[in-house]
């Protein structure tokens, strides 16, 4: 993974004491709020409805072991004892103190992390595959690209006030993992018909009160322009962007009225203004310097000849059950990549608790090359574990209550804090996903409906991704009171499509009764069991699922 240098560890330094200088005179009284604040989102401090958020970053999900013991040290010394993984594979911490802070964004420093553009109207964390680098379908690793882009997107003093947030997301693989026609850049990684390395780039696409599926802005982008590029199009929304109105200031808005050929064409006359060519032009030395730092690790010939992976799951039925779901192809011989579920019934989903994180702190150093990653559905993976070490890998995550075998299925949703703890939603998630979790506890129910994705925001903002669930459910408030409306049909994945919506909205004590009956449709209604929710429902279309829903 990337190591600080020296110029890394005195730039976070930096930021850490000029953190703490002006935490110390706002709470002196010395500093306005309206002055603190967009210093302290700049520090991804946010103030919530109960107390401050801190948000740490977690570039493109990895994670070594040091890193995660930090990680548990904060949750136990300066928290409530848990954190709470993000949809952009980031942590979040619910309950600091604002005079303590500084000090936890200085034990983050001593393990090269931060908290620096984790929030306000700037470019933000780089996200990508939790499976770079070890999926079988993958072109390339995606993570030196996604370091190139941050460095680049950090402090960039041009971008340092965009119009509103800014996300950009990498794939390299023949799956999109990482929801990229989601984000204001998607960038997969491609090779031309003459082999050639480069990206086809898409841009536009988000969530929130306007969700937008991406378009295509270039469809073969050369390897060593993928920066310049990315300055033309961020110079021409700094430019075109609004700022006059905070819901149509993202880059989504403007793509779609001006049109994305109108934008492409922006675009091409800045990036030949000067930057096509220029300075940021990549070389060949500078990419591989960076993919140096992600070497493959040093695997054991011999891994593949270790039969006891096959042997324990004929003989312990609750082992099979967990590599079924959790336990996904590597592509060394003999290694397996290791989910571990942050669902299980009664935990917020994401949440993880300080004595957890320093179990898989332990499990990566001693399986997995010291390394774990988080991913954008908010769980963790172990992704480089010989399968001769599965058996006791899962023995430990089962002992602390990380092996609930449920990766992919119902009650792996996706959920936003909602209003437990967000000041901005107007509806609960994390108790409607309790109630959900309840009615389809049983694994082996789970089991027979597959494959599904359900998530779900307690706002418009959409935090929890609800608009690309194959089930979406959002909480809006009507006259005081929570109420949840259902989108069937979304994804994020190639087939990227924005759910549609049932009619209209249930009360809060009728949105499990609802998700019931949808599946129970479903069931119904498919043809066999390798139709998946989603291909039925666009085989069948919302009239049966309406039809039972408000029966």
């Amino acid at each position: 993974m990337y190591r600080y240098d020296a110029y890394d560890h005195a730039l976070v330094q930096q930021r850490v004491d000029q953190f703490r200088d002006q935490t110390q005179r706002f709470l002196a009284g010395e500093l306005p709020d309206e002055e603190f604040r967009a210093l302290r989102l700049r520090n991804g401090l946010y103030i919530q409805r109960f107390a401050p958020m801190l948000r740490v970053s977690v570039p493109y999900g990895l994670l070594s072991s040091p890193q995660l013991r930090t990680l548990g040290h904060i949750a136990r010394r300066y928290d409530k004892g848990y954190g709470h993984f993000s949809t952009r594979q980031n942590i979040q911490y619910n309950w600091p103190k604002l005079e303590e802070v500084p000090d936890i964004l200085a034990e983050l420093a001593k393990v090269e992390m931060h908290a620096i553009q984790t929030s306000g109207n700037c470019i933000r964390n780089i996200t990508t595959d939790h499976l770079a680098g070890v999926a079988a379908d993958e072109i390339v690793d995606s993570r030196p690209y996604c370091e190139l882009t941050r460095q680049w997107a950090t402090f960039h003093p041009e971008f340092n006030w965009l119009p509103r947030k800014f996300k950009i997301a990498f794939a390299s693989s023949t799956g999109d993992r990482a929801a990229t026609l989601v984000h204001d850049i998607g960038a997969h990684i491609v090779r031309n018909e003459a082999g050639e390395l480069g990206y086809t780039i898409y841009v536009g696409g988000g969530l929130g009160r306007t969700p937008i599926i991406g378009q295509k802005l270039c469809d073969f982008l050369p390897e060593v322009d993928l920066l310049s590029y990315f300055e033309a199009i961020l110079r021409v929304y700094n430019l075109w962007g609004r700022r006059d109105n905070i819901y149509k200031a993202r880059i989504k808005i403007l793509v779609k009225e001006r049109g994305v050929a109108a934008f492409r064409e922006a675009v091409e006359a800045e990036w030949n203004a000067g930057l096509r060519g220029g300075d940021l032009t990549l070389t060949r030395d500078a990419i591989d310097r960076f993919k140096r730092h992600f070497d493959a690790h040093p695997y054991r010939a011999d891994a593949a000849n270790d039969d006891s992976f096959t042997a324990a799951q004929a003989t312990d039925t609750a082992f099979a059950a967990f590599c079924k779901r959790n336990v996904h192809a590597h592509r060394a011989p003999g290694y397996k990549v290791v989910f571990i579920s942050l669902k299980p019934q009664g935990v917020a989903p994401g949440d993880i608790s300080a004595d957890q994180l320093d179990v898989v702190a332990d499990l990566a150093e001693r399986y997995s090359f010291g390394e774990a990653r988080s991913t954008h559905d908010q769980n963790l993976v172990l992704a480089e574990v010989a399968q001769g070490d599965v058996y006791a890998v899962w023995q430990t995550l089962k002992q602390h209550g990380l092996a609930t075998p449920n990766i992919g299925l119902l009650t792996d949703m996706i959920c936003c804090p909602g209003l437990d703890f967000c000041s901005l939603a107007n509806a609960s998630s994390i108790s409607v996903a309790d109630d959900i979790y309840a009615r389809f506890d049983a694994l082996d129910d789970q089991y027979d409906i597959g494959e599904l994705k359900l998530k779900m925001s307690g706002c418009m903002n959409g935090c929890g991704h609800h608009s690309v669930g194959h089930i979406g459910i959002l909480g809006v408030d009507k006259k005081g009171e929570e109420w949840y409306q259902l989108t069937l049909g979304g994804s994020a994945e190639n087939d990227a499509t924005l759910g549609d919506r049932t009619g209209p909205s249930v009360a809060r004590t009728e949105v499990a009764e609802a998700v019931e009956r949808i599946i129970q449709t479903y069931l119904d209604q498919r043809e066999g069991e390798d139709e998946t929710f989603l291909e039925c429902y666009r085989r069948i279309g919302m009239k049966p699922f309406k039809q039972q829903i408000y029966a």
